[in-house]
Protein backbone atom coordinates (compact mmCIF):
# COMPACT_ATOMS: atom_id res chain seq x y z
CA UNK A 1 0.00 0.00 0.00
CA UNK A 2 3.19 2.55 1.06
CA UNK A 3 4.81 2.29 -2.46
CA UNK A 4 1.90 3.39 -4.22
CA UNK A 5 2.77 6.81 -5.33
CA UNK A 6 1.06 9.53 -3.77
CA UNK A 7 -0.42 11.00 -6.93
CA UNK A 8 -1.96 7.78 -7.89
CA UNK A 9 -3.53 7.42 -5.34
CA UNK A 10 -5.18 10.71 -5.54
CA UNK A 11 -5.95 10.05 -8.88
CA UNK A 12 -7.78 6.55 -8.05
CA UNK A 13 -10.72 8.00 -5.98
CA UNK A 14 -14.05 7.85 -7.85
CA UNK A 15 -16.61 11.11 -8.25
CA UNK A 16 -18.71 10.11 -5.50
CA UNK A 17 -15.87 10.39 -2.92
CA UNK A 18 -14.96 14.09 -3.52
CA UNK A 19 -18.75 14.96 -3.50
CA UNK A 20 -19.06 13.21 -0.12
CA UNK A 21 -16.17 15.05 1.36
CA UNK A 22 -17.83 18.39 -0.09
CA UNK A 23 -21.12 17.30 2.05
CA UNK A 24 -18.60 16.54 5.04
CA UNK A 25 -17.16 19.95 4.52
CA UNK A 26 -20.21 21.63 4.95
CA UNK A 27 -21.43 19.74 7.82
CA UNK A 28 -18.34 20.55 10.05
CA UNK A 29 -18.59 24.41 8.59
CA UNK A 30 -21.93 24.62 10.21
CA UNK A 31 -21.05 22.60 13.45
CA UNK A 32 -17.64 24.50 14.38
CA UNK A 33 -19.31 27.52 13.29
CA UNK A 34 -21.22 27.32 16.66
CA UNK A 35 -19.26 24.55 18.39
CA UNK A 36 -16.13 26.61 18.35
CA UNK A 37 -17.69 29.44 20.79
CA UNK A 38 -20.42 27.70 22.54
CA UNK A 39 -18.50 26.95 25.58
CA UNK A 40 -18.01 30.62 25.91
CA UNK A 41 -22.04 31.51 25.07
CA UNK A 42 -23.03 28.82 27.77
CA UNK A 43 -20.45 29.45 30.71
CA UNK A 44 -18.26 32.02 30.26
CA UNK A 45 -18.88 34.52 33.42
CA UNK A 46 -18.40 38.01 31.74
CA UNK A 47 -20.00 37.07 28.46
CA UNK A 48 -22.48 40.58 28.57
CA UNK A 49 -25.10 38.13 26.46
CA UNK A 50 -24.44 35.05 27.34
CA UNK A 51 -26.36 32.39 29.23
CA UNK A 52 -24.76 32.18 32.19
CA UNK A 53 -24.84 28.61 32.98
CA UNK A 54 -22.70 27.40 35.59
CA UNK A 55 -19.58 25.05 34.61
CA UNK A 56 -21.48 22.25 36.30
CA UNK A 57 -24.67 22.93 33.81
CA UNK A 58 -22.37 23.07 30.81
CA UNK A 59 -20.86 20.14 31.40
CA UNK A 60 -23.94 18.27 31.94
CA UNK A 61 -24.95 19.42 28.76
CA UNK A 62 -22.28 17.83 26.78
CA UNK A 63 -22.54 14.93 28.78
CA UNK A 64 -25.92 14.33 27.34
CA UNK A 65 -24.94 15.76 23.61
CA UNK A 66 -22.66 13.10 23.80
CA UNK A 67 -24.15 10.32 24.47
CA UNK A 68 -26.87 11.13 22.01
CA UNK A 69 -24.52 11.78 19.63
CA UNK A 70 -22.28 9.23 20.16
CA UNK A 71 -24.66 6.12 20.99
CA UNK A 72 -27.26 6.38 18.48
CA UNK A 73 -24.93 5.81 15.48
CA UNK A 74 -24.90 2.14 16.77
CA UNK A 75 -28.19 1.59 15.35
CA UNK A 76 -28.19 4.45 13.07
CA UNK A 77 -25.21 2.97 11.20
CA UNK A 78 -26.70 -0.33 10.82
CA UNK A 79 -30.18 1.23 9.88
CA UNK A 80 -27.89 3.32 7.10
CA UNK A 81 -26.78 -0.05 5.57
CA UNK A 82 -30.05 -1.60 5.57
CA UNK A 83 -32.09 1.91 4.35
CA UNK A 84 -29.50 3.72 2.12
CA UNK A 85 -26.86 6.27 2.93
CA UNK A 86 -28.92 9.02 0.94
CA UNK A 87 -32.06 8.73 2.78
CA UNK A 88 -30.16 9.00 6.25
CA UNK A 89 -28.63 11.68 5.28
CA UNK A 90 -31.50 13.59 4.43
CA UNK A 91 -33.05 12.89 7.92
CA UNK A 92 -30.04 14.20 9.12
CA UNK A 93 -30.17 17.26 7.42
CA UNK A 94 -33.65 17.78 8.56
CA UNK A 95 -32.82 17.20 11.92
CA UNK A 96 -29.81 19.27 12.52
CA UNK A 97 -31.05 22.32 11.17
CA UNK A 98 -34.03 22.39 13.90
CA UNK A 99 -31.45 21.74 16.72
CA UNK A 100 -29.54 24.81 15.60
CA UNK A 101 -33.20 26.95 15.28
CA UNK A 102 -33.83 25.85 18.72
CA UNK A 103 -30.83 26.43 19.96
CA UNK A 104 -31.35 30.10 18.20
CA UNK A 105 -34.30 30.77 20.43
CA UNK A 106 -34.02 28.77 23.54
CA UNK A 107 -32.34 30.57 26.89
CA UNK A 108 -33.70 28.54 29.49
CA UNK A 109 -31.61 25.45 30.21
CA UNK A 110 -33.99 22.52 29.81
CA UNK A 111 -34.81 24.04 26.61
CA UNK A 112 -31.76 24.97 25.33
CA UNK A 113 -30.53 21.52 26.18
CA UNK A 114 -33.39 20.33 24.12
CA UNK A 115 -32.13 22.11 21.03
CA UNK A 116 -28.12 20.67 21.57
CA UNK A 117 -30.38 17.06 21.68
CA UNK A 118 -32.12 17.48 18.31
CA UNK A 119 -28.54 18.70 16.90
CA UNK A 120 -26.88 15.79 18.36
CA UNK A 121 -29.16 13.03 17.42
CA UNK A 122 -29.21 14.86 13.30
CA UNK A 123 -25.68 14.51 13.20
CA UNK A 124 -25.58 10.95 15.29
CA UNK A 125 -27.56 9.85 11.81
CA UNK A 126 -25.28 12.00 9.52
CA UNK A 127 -22.02 10.35 10.58
CA UNK A 128 -22.44 6.93 9.85
CA UNK A 129 -24.55 7.85 6.25
CA UNK A 130 -21.58 9.64 5.17
CA UNK A 131 -18.88 7.44 6.68
CA UNK A 132 -20.23 4.47 5.40
CA UNK A 133 -20.33 5.45 2.36
CA UNK A 134 -17.27 6.66 2.16
CA UNK A 135 -16.01 3.37 2.83
CA UNK A 136 -17.79 2.28 0.03
CA UNK A 137 -15.55 4.79 -2.30
CA UNK A 138 -11.88 3.16 -0.32
CA UNK A 139 -9.84 -0.18 -1.04
CA UNK A 140 -6.70 -1.01 1.08
CA UNK A 141 -4.78 0.68 -1.68
CA UNK A 142 -5.85 3.84 -1.31
CA UNK A 143 -7.63 4.31 2.51
CA UNK A 144 -4.85 6.00 4.13
CA UNK A 145 -5.29 8.39 1.78
CA UNK A 146 -8.68 8.61 1.19
CA UNK A 147 -9.29 9.35 5.11
CA UNK A 148 -6.26 11.45 5.03
CA UNK A 149 -8.45 13.68 2.67
CA UNK A 150 -11.30 13.28 4.09
CA UNK A 151 -9.56 14.29 7.96
CA UNK A 152 -8.22 17.21 5.74
CA UNK A 153 -11.88 18.33 4.39
CA UNK A 154 -13.07 17.84 7.95
CA UNK A 155 -10.45 20.59 9.14
CA UNK A 156 -10.91 23.24 6.40
CA UNK A 157 -14.66 23.04 7.48
CA UNK A 158 -13.66 23.42 11.20
CA UNK A 159 -10.93 26.25 10.17
CA UNK A 160 -13.56 28.28 8.35
CA UNK A 161 -16.07 27.69 11.84
CA UNK A 162 -13.86 30.37 13.78
CA UNK A 163 -14.23 33.20 11.60
CA UNK A 164 -17.80 32.62 10.42
CA UNK A 165 -18.66 32.46 14.67
CA UNK A 166 -16.87 35.56 15.32
CA UNK A 167 -18.07 37.13 12.53
CA UNK A 168 -21.97 36.23 13.45
CA UNK A 169 -21.47 37.05 17.63
CA UNK A 170 -20.31 40.14 16.64
CA UNK A 171 -24.05 40.32 14.90
CA UNK A 172 -25.72 38.31 17.99
CA UNK A 173 -25.57 35.06 19.86
CA UNK A 174 -28.53 34.16 17.87
CA UNK A 175 -26.80 34.77 14.30
CA UNK A 176 -24.64 32.25 15.03
CA UNK A 177 -26.87 29.41 15.33
CA UNK A 178 -28.96 30.87 12.39
CA UNK A 179 -26.00 31.04 10.02
CA UNK A 180 -25.56 27.21 10.71
CA UNK A 181 -28.81 26.03 9.94
CA UNK A 182 -28.52 28.29 6.81
CA UNK A 183 -25.16 26.32 5.84
CA UNK A 184 -26.75 22.59 6.71
CA UNK A 185 -29.44 23.88 4.47
CA UNK A 186 -26.63 23.69 1.23
CA UNK A 187 -25.94 19.87 1.64
CA UNK A 188 -30.31 19.23 0.88
CA UNK A 189 -28.94 20.77 -2.44
CA UNK A 190 -25.44 18.44 -2.81
CA UNK A 191 -27.72 15.47 -2.07
CA UNK A 192 -29.29 15.82 -5.84
CA UNK A 193 -26.16 15.89 -7.13
CA UNK A 194 -25.11 12.81 -4.60
CA UNK A 195 -25.12 9.16 -6.48
CA UNK A 196 -26.55 6.19 -3.85
CA UNK A 197 -23.81 4.16 -3.25
CA UNK A 198 -24.93 0.47 -2.40
CA UNK A 199 -24.09 -0.95 0.85
CA UNK A 200 -23.95 -4.66 -0.47
CA UNK A 201 -26.11 -5.58 2.93
CA UNK A 202 -29.29 -7.37 2.81
CA UNK A 203 -32.21 -5.49 2.30
CA UNK A 204 -34.96 -8.28 3.42
CA UNK A 205 -33.74 -7.90 7.02
CA UNK A 206 -36.22 -6.27 9.93
CA UNK A 207 -35.52 -3.35 11.86
CA UNK A 208 -35.32 -5.73 14.78
CA UNK A 209 -32.70 -7.71 13.46
CA UNK A 210 -30.42 -4.88 12.66
CA UNK A 211 -30.95 -3.79 16.10
CA UNK A 212 -30.23 -7.58 17.48
CA UNK A 213 -27.04 -7.71 15.40
CA UNK A 214 -26.13 -4.21 15.97
CA UNK A 215 -26.17 -5.48 19.24
CA UNK A 216 -24.64 -9.22 19.05
CA UNK A 217 -21.36 -7.17 16.79
CA UNK A 218 -20.20 -5.06 19.32
CA UNK A 219 -19.22 -7.97 21.51
CA UNK A 220 -16.66 -9.36 19.37
CA UNK A 221 -13.77 -9.37 21.78
CA UNK A 222 -11.24 -7.17 19.73
CA UNK A 223 -13.46 -4.78 19.10
CA UNK A 224 -14.54 -4.39 22.48
CA UNK A 225 -11.08 -3.90 24.07
CA UNK A 226 -10.37 -1.54 21.34
CA UNK A 227 -13.37 0.84 22.02
CA UNK A 228 -12.49 0.53 26.02
CA UNK A 229 -9.32 1.92 24.99
CA UNK A 230 -9.68 4.41 22.56
CA UNK A 231 -12.52 5.99 25.25
CA UNK A 232 -9.58 7.46 27.07
CA UNK A 233 -8.37 8.91 24.22
CA UNK A 234 -11.71 10.95 23.60
CA UNK A 235 -12.02 11.91 27.16
CA UNK A 236 -8.67 13.62 26.12
CA UNK A 237 -9.06 15.16 23.19
CA UNK A 238 -12.83 16.57 23.73
CA UNK A 239 -11.32 19.08 26.27
CA UNK A 240 -9.55 20.42 23.88
CA UNK A 241 -12.65 21.83 22.75
CA UNK A 242 -15.29 21.70 25.55
CA UNK A 243 -12.96 23.14 28.37
CA UNK A 244 -9.32 24.94 27.06
CA UNK A 245 -11.73 28.04 25.66
CA UNK A 246 -12.97 28.54 28.88
CA UNK A 247 -9.24 28.38 30.64
CA UNK A 248 -8.12 30.68 27.33
CA UNK A 249 -10.43 33.10 28.08
CA UNK A 250 -10.10 33.34 31.99
CA UNK A 251 -6.11 32.68 31.95
CA UNK A 252 -4.17 32.64 28.83
CA UNK A 253 -2.63 36.01 28.00
CA UNK A 254 -2.04 36.22 24.19
CA UNK A 255 -1.89 40.14 24.33
CA UNK A 256 2.05 39.65 22.97
CA UNK A 257 0.87 37.90 19.87
CA UNK A 258 -1.49 40.47 18.94
CA UNK A 259 1.38 43.18 19.08
CA UNK A 260 4.45 40.81 17.54
CA UNK A 261 2.20 39.72 14.56
CA UNK A 262 -0.14 42.93 14.26
CA UNK A 263 -3.16 40.54 13.64
CA UNK A 264 -6.32 41.85 12.26
CA UNK A 265 -9.12 42.91 14.15
CA UNK A 266 -11.50 39.98 12.91
CA UNK A 267 -8.79 37.08 15.10
CA UNK A 268 -8.72 39.54 18.45
CA UNK A 269 -11.23 40.52 21.14
CA UNK A 270 -10.98 42.80 24.01
CA UNK A 271 -11.29 41.95 26.91
CA UNK A 272 -10.84 43.23 30.86
CA UNK A 273 -7.46 42.28 30.74
CA UNK A 274 -6.67 43.83 27.40
CA UNK A 275 -6.93 43.16 23.54
CA UNK A 276 -6.40 39.45 22.93
CA UNK A 277 -6.43 36.81 20.17
CA UNK A 278 -9.74 35.20 20.28
CA UNK A 279 -10.20 31.87 22.07
CA UNK A 280 -11.76 30.18 18.72
CA UNK A 281 -8.49 31.45 16.96
CA UNK A 282 -6.11 29.97 19.00
CA UNK A 283 -8.06 26.70 19.23
CA UNK A 284 -8.55 26.92 15.33
CA UNK A 285 -4.45 26.84 14.95
CA UNK A 286 -5.44 22.54 15.29
CA UNK A 287 -7.70 23.20 12.25
CA UNK A 288 -4.80 25.29 10.88
CA UNK A 289 -1.90 22.12 11.29
CA UNK A 290 -4.05 19.35 10.31
CA UNK A 291 -5.32 21.08 7.00
CA UNK A 292 -1.73 21.94 6.04
CA UNK A 293 -0.38 18.38 6.91
CA UNK A 294 -2.93 15.42 7.71
CA UNK A 295 -2.79 14.00 3.92
CA UNK A 296 1.03 13.65 3.52
CA UNK A 297 1.25 12.52 6.91
CA UNK A 298 -1.47 9.75 6.13
CA UNK A 299 0.44 8.94 3.52
CA UNK A 300 4.08 8.51 4.91
CA UNK A 301 2.14 6.08 8.10
CA UNK A 302 0.95 4.17 5.50
CA UNK A 303 3.69 1.84 6.21
CA UNK A 304 2.99 2.02 9.84
CA UNK A 305 0.50 -0.92 11.26
CA UNK A 306 -2.79 1.52 12.55
CA UNK A 307 -2.31 0.54 16.21
CA UNK A 308 1.29 1.46 16.42
CA UNK A 309 0.06 4.76 14.90
CA UNK A 310 -2.64 5.02 17.13
CA UNK A 311 -0.62 4.71 20.00
CA UNK A 312 2.36 7.26 19.42
CA UNK A 313 -0.73 9.31 18.35
CA UNK A 314 -2.69 9.55 21.78
CA UNK A 315 0.98 10.01 23.67
CA UNK A 316 1.36 12.74 21.78
CA UNK A 317 -2.03 14.25 22.15
CA UNK A 318 -1.79 13.83 25.68
CA UNK A 319 1.19 15.33 26.33
CA UNK A 320 0.18 18.62 23.61
CA UNK A 321 -3.10 19.02 26.07
CA UNK A 322 -1.23 19.93 29.13
CA UNK A 323 1.38 21.66 27.54
CA UNK A 324 -1.67 23.76 25.78
CA UNK A 325 -3.33 24.38 29.38
CA UNK A 326 -0.46 24.69 32.24
CA UNK A 327 1.08 28.35 31.13
CA UNK A 328 -0.81 31.54 30.57
CA UNK A 329 1.58 32.61 27.83
CA UNK A 330 -0.42 32.25 23.87
CA UNK A 331 3.04 31.07 22.48
CA UNK A 332 2.73 28.13 24.85
CA UNK A 333 -0.90 27.22 24.21
CA UNK A 334 -0.11 27.36 20.80
CA UNK A 335 2.84 24.72 21.02
CA UNK A 336 0.53 22.54 23.13
CA UNK A 337 -2.00 22.71 20.69
CA UNK A 338 0.52 21.95 17.88
CA UNK A 339 1.38 18.89 20.04
CA UNK A 340 -2.42 17.94 19.95
CA UNK A 341 -2.86 18.12 16.17
CA UNK A 342 0.44 16.33 15.24
CA UNK A 343 -0.60 13.81 18.27
CA UNK A 344 -4.61 13.38 16.43
CA UNK A 345 -3.51 13.09 13.15
CA UNK A 346 -1.73 9.81 14.05
CA UNK A 347 -4.47 8.54 15.67
CA UNK A 348 -8.39 9.34 14.76
CA UNK A 349 -8.16 8.57 11.13
CA UNK A 350 -6.04 5.23 11.81
CA UNK A 351 -9.35 4.27 14.22
CA UNK A 352 -11.66 4.83 11.40
CA UNK A 353 -9.64 3.72 8.77
CA UNK A 354 -9.01 0.34 11.08
CA UNK A 355 -12.85 -0.20 11.77
CA UNK A 356 -13.88 0.49 8.06
CA UNK A 357 -11.38 -2.42 7.13
CA UNK A 358 -12.18 -4.92 9.53
CA UNK A 359 -15.70 -4.42 8.90
CA UNK A 360 -17.61 -7.21 7.37
CA UNK A 361 -18.91 -7.01 3.68
CA UNK A 362 -22.35 -5.49 4.19
CA UNK A 363 -21.71 -3.65 7.68
CA UNK A 364 -19.62 -0.70 6.83
CA UNK A 365 -22.10 1.64 8.19
CA UNK A 366 -22.65 -0.70 11.14
CA UNK A 367 -18.92 -0.12 11.73
CA UNK A 368 -18.40 3.32 11.23
CA UNK A 369 -21.18 3.45 14.07
CA UNK A 370 -19.46 1.38 16.18
CA UNK A 371 -16.46 3.82 16.05
CA UNK A 372 -18.84 6.66 18.01
CA UNK A 373 -18.58 4.51 20.78
CA UNK A 374 -15.32 5.49 22.46
CA UNK A 375 -16.44 8.63 21.74
CA UNK A 376 -19.73 8.84 23.54
CA UNK A 377 -18.15 7.07 26.68
CA UNK A 378 -15.10 9.06 27.11
CA UNK A 379 -16.30 13.00 25.59
CA UNK A 380 -19.90 11.61 28.22
CA UNK A 381 -17.94 10.95 30.88
CA UNK A 382 -14.94 13.58 29.97
CA UNK A 383 -18.00 15.91 29.69
CA UNK A 384 -18.89 15.21 33.83
CA UNK A 385 -15.43 15.20 35.06
CA UNK A 386 -14.37 18.24 32.90
CA UNK A 387 -17.41 20.32 34.34
CA UNK A 388 -17.12 18.77 37.89
CA UNK A 389 -13.09 19.91 37.82
CA UNK A 390 -13.43 23.06 35.92
CA UNK A 391 -16.22 24.56 38.03
CA UNK A 392 -13.86 23.89 41.52
CA UNK A 393 -10.31 24.67 40.17
CA UNK A 394 -10.38 26.28 36.99
CA UNK A 395 -13.25 28.96 36.79
CA UNK A 396 -11.90 32.18 37.39
CA UNK A 397 -15.29 33.81 38.66
CA UNK A 398 -14.97 31.10 41.09
CA UNK A 399 -11.58 31.18 42.57
CA UNK A 400 -12.68 35.13 42.84
CA UNK A 401 -15.56 34.51 45.19
CA UNK A 402 -13.67 31.98 47.06
CA UNK A 403 -10.96 34.71 47.08
CA UNK A 404 -12.95 37.12 49.01
CA UNK A 405 -14.49 34.98 51.15
CA UNK A 406 -10.93 33.74 52.28
CA UNK A 407 -8.99 36.29 52.29
CA UNK A 408 -11.51 39.66 52.58
CA UNK A 409 -14.52 37.70 54.65
CA UNK A 410 -17.07 38.91 52.25
CA UNK A 411 -20.47 37.22 53.08
CA UNK A 412 -22.29 38.74 51.11
CA UNK A 413 -23.81 37.06 47.82
CA UNK A 414 -21.51 37.83 45.00
CA UNK A 415 -22.57 36.21 41.25
CA UNK A 416 -19.87 35.13 38.95
CA UNK A 417 -20.34 37.89 35.95
CA UNK A 418 -19.45 40.63 38.91
CA UNK A 419 -16.76 38.48 40.86
CA UNK A 420 -14.01 39.73 39.17
CA UNK A 421 -14.70 43.47 39.42
CA UNK A 422 -15.27 42.78 43.05
CA UNK A 423 -12.28 41.54 43.11
CA UNK A 424 -10.62 44.31 41.28
CA UNK A 425 -12.48 47.14 43.55
CA UNK A 426 -11.64 45.62 46.50
CA UNK A 427 -7.99 44.59 46.11
CA UNK A 428 -7.27 47.60 43.70
CA UNK A 429 -5.28 45.84 41.70
CA UNK A 430 -5.90 45.65 37.75
CA UNK A 431 -7.55 42.82 36.32
CA UNK A 432 -4.23 41.49 34.70
CA UNK A 433 -3.16 41.73 38.15
CA UNK A 434 -5.99 39.88 39.85
CA UNK A 435 -5.94 37.23 37.42
CA UNK A 436 -1.94 36.37 38.15
CA UNK A 437 -3.17 36.73 41.98
CA UNK A 438 -5.40 33.84 41.40
CA UNK A 439 -3.27 31.99 39.32
CA UNK A 440 -0.30 31.78 41.90
CA UNK A 441 -3.06 31.26 44.60
CA UNK A 442 -4.95 28.25 43.11
CA UNK A 443 -3.01 26.91 40.13
CA UNK A 444 -5.62 25.56 38.16
CA UNK A 445 -3.31 24.76 35.70
CA UNK A 446 -2.97 21.75 37.76
CA UNK A 447 -6.50 20.55 36.86
CA UNK A 448 -5.03 18.86 33.39
CA UNK A 449 -2.79 16.89 34.68
CA UNK A 450 -5.35 13.99 35.84
CA UNK A 451 -6.46 14.22 31.77
CA UNK A 452 -2.93 13.92 30.63
CA UNK A 453 -2.50 10.54 33.19
CA UNK A 454 -5.83 8.91 31.20
CA UNK A 455 -4.50 9.73 27.85
CA UNK A 456 -1.24 7.88 28.93
CA UNK A 457 -3.02 4.61 30.93
CA UNK A 458 -5.13 4.86 26.82
CA UNK A 459 -1.52 4.94 25.34
CA UNK A 460 -0.57 2.49 27.02
CA UNK A 461 -3.34 0.28 26.84
CA UNK A 462 -3.38 0.54 22.83
CA UNK A 463 0.71 -0.75 23.01
CA UNK A 464 -0.28 -4.11 24.64
CA UNK A 465 -3.45 -4.40 22.75
CA UNK A 466 -1.03 -4.26 19.64
CA UNK A 467 0.62 -7.52 20.64
CA UNK A 468 -2.88 -8.99 20.29
CA UNK A 469 -3.55 -7.73 16.41
CA UNK A 470 -3.01 -9.94 14.09
CA UNK A 471 -3.27 -7.13 10.91
CA UNK A 472 -3.10 -10.03 8.55
CA UNK A 473 -5.43 -12.06 9.91
CA UNK A 474 -7.92 -8.84 10.68
CA UNK A 475 -8.08 -8.43 7.10
CA UNK A 476 -5.93 -5.02 8.08
CA UNK A 477 -3.20 -5.09 5.35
Amino acid sequence: MGNRSFFRQVRSFEYSFWILNIIEMLERLSYYGVRVVIPIYIAQADEIHGLHFSQLQKGQIFMWWALVQSLIPMFSGGFADRYGYKKTLTISFILKISGYLLMATQREFYPFLGGTLVLATGTAFFKPGIQGSLVQTLSPENSSVGWGIFYMLINIGAFLGAPLAHFMYGISWAAVFYASAGIISLNLLMLLTYPEIPSNSDKTVSPLHVIKTTLNDIFEPKLLIFIIIMSGFWLVFMQLFDMLPNFIADWVDSSDLVVRFNLPSFMLRMTDRGLMVSQEWLINANSAIIILTVVIISWLVSRMRRVTSIFIGITITSAGLIVSGYFMSGYLTILGILLFSIGEMLASPKMNEYLGIIAPPGKKGQYMGYANIPLAIGWAYGSFLGGTVYDKMGDKANLAIRYLQEFHQMSESVTRPEAMAKLVDITGLTFNEATLLLWNTYHPYTLWTRFTLIGFVSALGIFIFSYYVNEEKDKIK
